[in-house]
């Protein structure tokens, strides 16, 4: 594959709307191979309504190309945008460049967002950027979210929960006994990930299930 080198912002705007995915993938590699900081706007503008998995991860890779000083402080200002898309792609931006500043901007609110796709990328931004001492206090928030959601939502919480490890234990087990069902079955899942990361969620939701029943709880098929 060759890069074509964009001439300009507006050349690579205009690349970018082709109705070809192939195309758009072309032109955002080529911008990310070539940097340059008036493509920062551009390719941001891109991700909140760029359609396609793969030019979508493109995108970001080609922010990360351009380096933290040129592209952090404009992808921080997407995270207020009525789109949802924009914040979840910017999340997902920010966890590629781990910098340690960005937390304060990893809100309540986009921890517990209303669009699933959002908070899933807040999920994983907060616990790639998260300092040491405040990995308590997001586990408590995360813990907040147990049993929302379809199979993968739940499946990405346990996920965040056990890459932050030891701190979150605590708060997992706490939420074993929550008089939810959901919520306990949930938790004791995330339970078993964090003892054995290398178990699968949908066993250790098995596991979870059968442990209910013999309490007499309902239990779900994943």
């Amino acid at each position: 594959m060759t890069h074509t080198r964009p001439h300009g912002a507006q050349s690579l705007r205009t690349r970018l709307q082709s109705p070809d995915p192939s195309a758009r993938l072309q032109a955002t590699l080529s911008a990310g191979t070539y940097p340059r900081p008036e493509y920062v706007d551009v390719l941001v503008e891109r991700c909140a309504i760029e359609p396609d998995f793969y030019v979508r991860d493109m995108l970001t890779w080609a922010l990360t190309r351009h380096g933290a000083p040129a592209t952090v402080d404009r992808v921080l200002r997407e995270l207020t945008s009525q789109i949802p898309q924009a914040r979840s792609q910017s999340l997902h931006t920010l966890s590629k460049f781990g910098d340690p500043r960005t937390w304060p901007a990893i809100t309540t609110e986009l921890l517990q967002d209303d669009d699933a796709e959002v908070a899933r990328a807040a999920w994983r931004a907060a616990v790639a950027i998260v300092p040491p001492d405040d990995v308590a206090d997001l586990a408590e928030v995360l813990a907040t979210q147990f049993d929302r959601g379809d199979h993968e939502v739940r499946r990405s919480l346990s996920r965040a929960l056990v890459d932050l490890g030891d701190a979150a234990s605590a708060v997992v087990e706490r939420a074993t006994t929550h008089p939810d069902t959901g919520v306990r079955r949930h938790a004791m899942a995330t339970e078993r990930l964090i003892q054995d990361p290398d178990e699968g969620f949908e066993a250790a939701v098995d596991e979870a299930n059968r442990v209910l029943a013999l309490l007499g709880s309902p239990v779900v098929r994943e």
